[in-house]
């Protein structure tokens, strides 16, 4: 089939310009792993190309895949990352005192999940909602014991929690707002759900740390969108609420945690942080076009870097294994033009990946086991934003005298 490349159209403010920050060329669906029966058909490919828009700086990549195909099922699941799940405890706890939170307040998290969050509520009492548009980690969820509407977020979806009794104190949205294709829908359904002197707190991949890491693995087509406060302040006040709080983060390579309320709700001062960060994006260039260039040509330079590593170790007569069968992971692979005769296989914690294919590059996705036995001279961090915890889990691997291997921002053995 021929991708039909639409013209430029801005998701958050219409513009009709679009400036290249990189062009990753054609790949399959990050997350569409391939079955056992199914691993010598042709993948499908779309273009994956991001542009900043020329007038309000949103980047966002070429829309040629529909959310439906790619999150009616979905192969992530939270609780399979220890750091995530800490993470999500830490959040949960800081955020029923920040918020004041009880047994007569409501939550409400938006990507959902599995559950791996709102259970630390329900520990303490507090009712929650989840609301996510994958069946199947929704099965698990309500397995749980976790109450998940099965359905993406909207406006519509929020009137409807709203008439059921659900308007939220509390409405947490944890990196899915970069996989929301309309944003005008989604912002209106927060401001819908929330109710007065609620808050919203969302956390997102910050577009300045993906710029400073060179991390365009984290590129593909169920990202959207890739935020700088700068942006997600506008798209939020153009819906009727304020930022007042952010909080820098170390997950995913560096991420921002917005807090926003309604714009006539006073309770929540605005916090200096919110200057701090914008002044971040400003000196790094970020509040205007100059700042995105230069982008794509460091990505060739990082993709050479790993090609050479790898080419020279095949050479060299010395075997490779990649862990983590992440998302990143297949950008990175397909990118660079990497397969099995390059890295024998991939090893993952999560069993719904297992026994599966990587797509595109066709890497077998074995047990984390497999890695063990196979005893690897090197160890390829795909989900490099997670080394030291997979460093620490694989003791062994310094035993045989092996070594690990971050590729981003470029290629470093270690």
């Amino acid at each position: 089939m021929t991708n039909i490349q639409p013209a430029f159209a801005c998701r958050s403010c219409g513009g009709t310009g679009g400036q290249t920050v990189i062009d990753l060329g054609q790949q399959p669906l990050a997350n569409a792993f391939v079955s056992p029966s199914a691993v010598d058909r042709v993948d499908a490919q779309h273009p994956l190309h991001a542009r900043v828009c020329m007038t309000c700086l949103l980047v966002q990549v070429d829309d040629v895949v529909s959310a439906e195909e790619i999150f009616a099922t979905y192969a992530y699941f939270s609780s399979y990352s220890s750091s995530w799940v800490d993470h999500a405890r830490r959040f949960a706890h800081d955020a029923i005192e920040r918020v004041g939170l009880g047994i007569d307040s409501q939550v409400v998290e938006i990507a959902s999940n599995d559950g791996y969050l709102l259970k630390h509520f329900i520990e303490r009492g507090i009712p929650v909602r989840g609301v996510d548009p994958a069946t199947n980690v929704v099965e698990i969820a309500r397995q749980n014991g976790v109450p998940t509407e099965c359905e993406f977020f909207g406006l519509d979806t929020a009137r409807r929690l709203v008439e059921e009794g659900h308007a939220a104190d509390l409405i947490v949205a944890n990196n899915v707002l970069a996989h929301v294709p309309d944003l005008h829908d989604f912002v209106a359904g927060v401001k819908t759900l929330l109710k007065p002197g609620g808050v919203l707190a969302v956390e997102f991949q910050h577009v300045l740390r993906l710029i400073e890491l060179c991390a365009f693995d984290t590129i593909y087509h169920e990202h959207y969108c890739y935020f700088s406060l700068f942006v997600v302040r506008n798209i939020l006040a153009r819906a009727g609420l304020r930022v007042f709080d952010v909080e820098q983060l170390a997950t995913h390579g560096g991420s921002l945690r917005v807090w926003a309320g309604h714009d006539d709700d006073r309770q929540h001062r605005p916090q200096a942080s919110v200057d701090t960060v914008h002044a971040l994006e400003a000196d790094a260039g970020l509040l205007t076009l100059g700042g995105y260039a230069g982008f794509d040509s460091r990505a060739q330079k990082a993709r050479l870097a790993l090609r050479s590593f790898l080419s020279n170790a095949k050479k060299a007569q010395q075997s490779v294994v990649a862990y983590g069968a992440a998302a990143k992971g297949n950008t990175l692979l397909n990118y660079c033009g990497v397969d099995s005769s390059l890295v024998r296989f991939v090893v993952d914690r999560n069993p719904h990946k297992q026994h599966l294919s990587l797509p595109g590059s066709r890497l077998e996705v074995r047990p984390v086991e497999d890695l063990v036995d196979a005893r690897p001279d090197y160890v390829l961090i795909l989900p490099w934003n997670l080394r030291d915890e997979i460093v620490d889990s694989l003791p062994q691997v310094a035993a045989w005298g092996g070594r690990f291997v971050v590729p981003i921002p470029t290629t470093v053995v270690s």
